[in-house]
């Protein structure tokens, strides 16, 4: 089966003659197997069912899957003097997507917070050239589809230029990371923290789960490291994992609140 791809988590594995008996994202306690049991896509029959929707979100071109497939994360393309980075990653690559992308310039990074959004991660970096697949190398063991694109970086920062620098937060899992970007897209700048901080469905806090669909809080020792490790840095905006989970405008007070309430909440 060609890079079969995991039906409920949308991560694309290596090439192999049968797919796999189970998907260990899946197996892991922070995700689920599908109701139904184990089931898997290829990209290309992904792409004869779903197509990529882009449009524009608070300043930024947004990227998805339509109708929604597996955890349904938006990626967000950030033209950054860093260069431009794809934000996050999906399991489906078109031709058109890859044209909208290249008639702004192209990719210089595809830049992921955590392993449930590693997705096609190769398709897209080769689709772009082979472009650098940035992650932390805490979270190594989960790339299920090796690749010389992808570079692992260390410590708890990763600076890529003055204005965009990578944070470990850690947490969800180990290596969960959060862009900060200085000057973008909105005066101010934003925070893009994946899952490591969820934006709320009220959009005015973040939360902090081990496991999201499986409803596991995270450790308070693990959110005190994520607040330690983002002070210092400001930002107008949060960019949550999918479409419209943004917080636009005070949004480093609001995910101090957030911290307050979550450790008021945890304190017995």
């Amino acid at each position: 089966m060609p890079f079969p791809i995991c039906s409920t988590c949308g991560t694309q594995f290596a090439e192999s003659v049968v797919p796999p008996t189970t998907c260990p994202v899946c197996e892991d306690e922070r995700q689920y197997v599908g109701w139904s049991g184990q089931a898997w896509t290829t990209h290309e029959a992904l792409g004869a069912e779903h197509r990529l929707h882009l449009q524009e979100e608070e300043g930024l071109l947004a990227l998805g899957l339509e109708p929604a497939f597996a955890i349904n994360q938006r990626a967000l393309y950030l033209p950054t003097d860093a260069g431009n980075i794809l934000w996050e990653c999906l399991s489906l690559v078109t031709p058109e997507a890859v044209a909208a992308l290249k008639a702004r310039g192209g990719l210089d990074y595809i830049v992921i917070s955590h392993p449930h959004f590693y997705a096609a991660m190769v398709e897209w970096s080769e689709a772009f050239g082979g472009v650098p697949i940035l992650l932390h190398e805490a979270d190594k063991d989960w790339v299920l589809r090796p690749s010389p694109h992808i570079q692992f970086w260390s410590g708890d920062e990763h600076r890529l230029s003055e204005t965009v620098t990578l944070i470990r937060c850690g947490g969800h899992f180990d290596g969960s990371t959060a862009l900060h970007w200085k000057h973008g897209p909105r005066e101010g700048g934003a925070l893009f923290p994946g899952d490591a901080l969820q934006v709320a469905m009220d959009r005015r806090h973040v939360t902090f789960m081990y496991s999201y669909p499986n409803y596991i809080p995270m450790r308070p020792s693990d959110v005190r490291n994520i607040q330690s490790r983002l002070q210092g840095y400001k930002f107008a905006d949060v960019f949550g994992f999918t479409w419209g989970r943004n917080i636009i405008g005070e949004a480093c007070e609001a995910v101090n609140r957030s911290f307050d309430r979550y450790f008021k909440a945890t304190s017995g």
